[in-house]
């Protein structure tokens, strides 16, 4: 239940914790609301963060966009309060850099970089979209311990989808190592 709003973070509050969470547009919950959020937690060694988003699409997209080399969590998540999902992948794959250049604190070597980096991986076929659903928890898991999507998309298919997370998470890193 959402128990307290800003221009930059929500709080939420489970099991009488209050957790604040860093969202794209804090002002789209209500106080007293009950809301399903899907978080990140970045953990630095001076900061332990938490980023929330209303679906996992976007959650999933910000974890790829974290991945580009210059771009951290605090420039990543404003791209969501005005671009959505489809908006910024459009822009990726168009290479559309005046697009990516409106998100504040993205300038023209930035926005370059995240479509050097992004392009022609947002968007894949049927079956590797239905394994990454599938396999979501597991992917999740694998991009917060550092692996790219590339890596752990080559791995899923060796994954047993019938083991649970942990186990799946045991015999995607011996993959990993082979």
């Amino acid at each position: 239940i959402v128990t307290d709003i800003t221009t930059s973070y929500i709080v939420l509050e489970n099991n009488n914790i209050g957790y604040l969470i860093y969202t794209a547009n804090p002002l789209s919950f209500e106080v007293n609301n009950e809301y399903k959020i899907y978080i990140y937690q970045h953990i630095r060694e001076d900061e332990n963060l938490l980023y929330g988003f209303k679906i996992k699409e976007e959650k999933q997209l910000f974890l790829r966009l974290i991945q580009v080399k210059g771009l951290g969590c605090k420039m990543a998540l404003p791209m969501f309060a005005t671009g959505g999902v489809n908006g910024i992948i459009d822009a990726i794959e168009r290479e559309n850099i005046i697009y990516l250049k409106k998100f504040p604190k993205i300038g023209d070597k930035i926005a370059r970089q995240i479509i050097l980096d992004l392009k022609g991986k947002l968007v894949s076929n049927a079956d590797t979209k239905n394994d990454m659903s599938e396999f979501s928890e597991l992917s999740e898991a694998l991009t917060s311990l550092g692996y790219k999507s590339n890596d752990i998309k080559k791995i899923l298919p060796k994954i047993n989808k019938d083991l649970s997370v942990e186990q799946q998470i045991k015999e995607a890193l011996k993959q990993m190592f082979k």
